[in-house]
């Protein structure tokens, strides 16, 4: 193993800031079988306590001064949570979640036994689906298949899971 500075022990959560919590929750809950864990909020920077160098709680905390947010944790199936966040201030500068290929981007990959019925499922449900990546047979990653979906919010997921030996449809070269 190497070095863990950190002493990392896995991954606690992924988070989401989305325009409204209630209608992805409803829609993760639905569609990914997902639990609600807890809410928290409305937080408001400007009944909470400063600290002791005069910055709001949010700034001191988040890194956003004057902010009201709340948010709900989500459990899906194989223990992953997923935060969804509202900021209701200050607003943020995007209106939507960033494509691929933009810094600070994410998208969150789920491991799935079958790569097109969970695409089948995704899509019935308002997700966007792209075409599936089929990895090269002499690849680090051989067997395996991917398909990314746009939640119908646009934030990005990866479907993952293996695919037969010969299937070639898709692959990347």
């Amino acid at each position: 193993m190497t070095d863990n500075p950190l002493r990392i022990r896995g991954v606690d959560h992924f988070s989401w800031t989305v325009a409204e919590i209630e209608p992805v929750s409803e829609f993760y809950q639905r569609v990914f079988g997902a639990e609600v864990l807890y809410h928290v909020g409305p937080v408001d920077a400007a009944i909470m306590p400063r600290d002791d160098g005069g910055r709001d709680w949010t700034e001191a905390r988040l890194g956003i001064a004057g902010a009201q947010l709340q948010f709900v944790m989500l459990s899906l199936p194989g223990n992953i949570k997923i935060e969804v966040t509202r900021f209701a201030a200050p607003a943020g500068r995007s209106v939507a979640p960033l494509a691929n290929n933009e810094i600070g981007a994410s998208h969150l990959g789920l491991e799935v036994d079958d790569l097109e019925t969970a695409a089948g499922h995704v899509r019935d449900n308002g997700c966007t689906v792209f075409e599936r990546i089929d990895s090269p047979p002499d690849s680090a990653t051989a067997g395996i298949s991917y398909r990314f979906f746009r939640d119908p919010w646009g934030n990005i997921f990866e479907l993952c899971g293996r695919y037969a030996p010969n299937a070639t449809e898709g692959q990347a070269s």
